[in-house]
């Protein structure tokens, strides 16, 4: 599933960054790589910025870039 489909409050972990390029090393640097977890904060109403917990950071996310993170929710 994609991240912009988990609902606040979740955890998730990340399978696979599919972006290429520049924005998949955005997100890499930003500390988000495959088979991290991380913690959904807040959405904002239109859905545009992600708030999540990485890491033990905060860290908002456009939805775009959202919307190359293919992750799991953690049970």
């Amino acid at each position: 599933m994609k991240l912009k489909d988990c609902k606040v409050g979740s955890t998730v972990t990340v399978k696979k960054i599919n972006g290429e390029g520049g924005i998949k090393r955005r997100i890499m640097d930003m500390g988000i790589t495959k088979n991290t977890d991380f913690y959904i904060r807040k959405v904002a109403p239109l859905g545009d910025p992600i708030e999540i917990t990485v890491r033990g950071f905060e860290l908002t996310l456009r939805k775009d870039d959202a919307d190359i993170l293919d992750v799991e929710e953690k049970r």
